[in-house]
């Protein structure tokens, strides 16, 4: 039977959603979320482990409904691991990629840090040797995890039961071993498996649905999943299990030798289902949308609605969980209909709230921008782009590490684009005091973006095409210059070294959304830009007058003018 929308309501209540203000509710969003999740967590996992020993190990057990204590110690012994997972998933999570140090950086540091007396590793060296050391306790708490799980499972059947309690010390404990060194291996799969593949990042939905219907729509995914990991596991751990003693292999032979493998493929299929059901529902629930606001009505919501979205902007700490949902939440409001009351306040007339709004969105931005010029900059191959994973030079790759790094926060990146886009082009017509551009953030918005597509398209190959040579000239005679002077063959060439690293994709997504923010800036003012630019104003309107974090002025200009033609592409 379907459960119903109130038993829904109730299982997902969205305690965070509406938020009061006021700093109290800031520090416990977390906190809730986080306990929401092991309280979930323990509930689903109960209904699942029933279900499975009801409908698949029952067979294998003469009584299976019978309460005894071993089946009290296996059920806790369980839900014990599946807790220790559940923490370290919480824990190694982030919302965006972290730096992490290599085997051998990590040889280094601690040499250094035992030989070198008063020696000291950098901060960046030390922040990547904690981030490495997380991923060694994640994978050694998944291998210990794995292998209470294949002796509690296993052990509730007769057929393991029935060793366990007749045989010899010595044969209960090469059984108990032989099930804890295949355990062993597949949680080590498991978990080394989640890291490389970068499982451990948050990645907020671009669409947000209510909580229960996103879990159930992941169930398929964790069901097809858990089916390959198992079946991988079981092979790896049983081809691993023949190089054991041979007081720690199997002594079974026949059909209970195949009665023991198929149940503790059961049982690996069930720890692996409950490994991902706990990932999928921390993803849930940790990427819910939280309403920055006080309630619609309440005294705050008059006087400054906009304060605790501020603060969490401003004063969280940086790339925290808390501060990546306050900017959801803001580029929510920004692209939406929604909360009207909410945007109306941002443009109030002191400009104070606007002006700290555009400002904590452009810090990432100009950041990700310097960073970025910087390590172009660096390249010891200049404007010829050739960026890839086949440059043997150590000067080089770590160029391309740097670069690779600069996009660990793309996610935020592509939201900060989007709100100042959005509210630059809202304030065409709802700004009624001229704060957006009194206070020079429109010329600041417009920079930054060009100055960071500017850096983008460099470092994917592409270049400024100019359609006519009349596109070149501006109305002062000025000629400008392209964006790359070198020939079409080696930039083309050049596009497709970098299109074999992982820098390529997240460099193209940014530049798209750069783009589409821009164009939504230039459609809201084309008019206005288009009369700036004949009386020869369009510089000084929308162009800063200090030197933009890359490339020129004339050069913004020159691209500026581009999509003035909706020609940028």
């Amino acid at each position: 039977m379907p459960i119903s929308a109130a038993i829904q309501r109730t299982l997902f209540k969205d305690k965070d959603g509406g938020g009061a203000g006021g700093g109290d509710t800031r520090i416990t969003i977390i906190k809730d979320r986080f306990l929401s999740f092991l309280i979930w967590q323990f509930l689903q996992s109960t209904c699942v482990f029933f279900i499975f020993k009801t409908v698949f190990l029952s067979p294998f057990t003469e009584k299976p409904f019978t309460p005894t204590f071993l089946s009290l110690l296996s059920f806790l012994a369980i839900h014990f691991s599946l807790l220790l997972c559940s923490i370290s998933i919480f824990f190694l999570s982030s919302p965006h990629l972290l730096p992490v140090a290599s085997p051998i950086d990590v040889s280094l540091a601690l040499l250094r840090l035992i030989f070198v007396p008063g020696g000291q590793n950098s901060s960046e060296s030390r922040k990547k040797v904690r981030v490495w050391l997380s991923f060694t306790l994640f994978v050694s708490v998944f291998a210990v995890a794995g292998a209470l799980f294949a002796i509690f499972i296993c052990w509730g059947c007769d057929v393991y039961h029935i060793q366990l309690v007749s045989n010899s010390k010595t044969k209960r404990a090469g059984l108990v071993g032989n099930l804890g060194f295949r355990g062993f291996m597949m949680g080590l799969f498991y978990a080394l498996h989640y890291v490389y593949k970068q499982r451990w990042v948050l990645r907020f939905p671009i669409i947000q649905r209510p909580p229960f219907f996103s879990f159930k729509m992941g169930l398929p995914l964790a069901v097809g999943r858990a089916l390959r990991f198992s079946t991988t596991g079981y092979l790896i751990s049983g081809s691993l299990a023949f190089f054991l003693p041979a007081e720690y292999r199997s002594q079974a032979s026949g059909r209970k030798f195949v009665v023991e493998q198929i149940i503790f493929y059961f049982g690996n299929f069930l720890v692996i289902f409950c490994w991902e059901l706990s990932d999928h529902l921390h993803q849930v629930l940790h990427t819910k949308r939280f309403v920055f606001a006080p309630p619609k009505g309440s005294a705050a919501a008059e006087t400054n609605p906009s304060d605790q979205l501020l603060t969490s902007l401003e004063e969280s700490t940086p790339k925290s969980l808390l501060q990546y949902l306050a900017y959801l939440d803001l580029c929510m409001l920004c692209e939406s209909n929604v909360d009207t009351w909410r945007l109306a306040a941002f443009f109030e007339e002191t400009g104070e709230t606007y002006k700290r709004i555009i400002a904590s969105c452009l810090g990432p931005l100009e950041n990700f921008t310097k960073e970025l010029a910087e390590g172009l900059e660096s390249s010891s191959v200049g404007n010829s782009l050739q960026l890839s994973y086949q440059l043997t030079s150590p000067t080089n790759q770590l160029v391309v590490l740097r670069l690779s790094e600069s996009f660990y926060d793309s996610q935020l990146f592509s939201w900060c684009a989007r709100i100042v886009s959005s509210l630059t082009a809202r304030s065409h017509k709802e700004d009624r005091f001229g704060v957006a551009q009194l206070s020079g953030s429109n010329t600041a918005v417009i920079s930054t973006l060009l100055s960071s597509l500017l850096a983008v398209e460099t470092l994917i190959g592409k270049k400024t095409n100019i359609p006519s040579e009349h596109d070149l000239i501006g109305p002062t005679g000025i000629k400008w210059t392209t964006m790359n002077t070198g020939r079409r063959e080696s930039t083309g060439s050049t596009m497709g070294k970098i299109r074999g690293s992982p820098v390529y994709a997240k460099a193209y997504a940014l530049a798209d959304i750069l783009r589409s923010s821009i164009y939504l800036i230039v459609s809201a003012f084309h008019d206005e830009m288009l009369n700036s630019g004949k009386v020869g104003g369009l510089e000084k309107d929308w162009i800063i007058c200090s030197k933009p974090l890359y490339g020129t002025r004339d050069l913004l200009l020159q691209k500026l003018h581009i999509f003035l033609d909706f020609q940028a592409n």
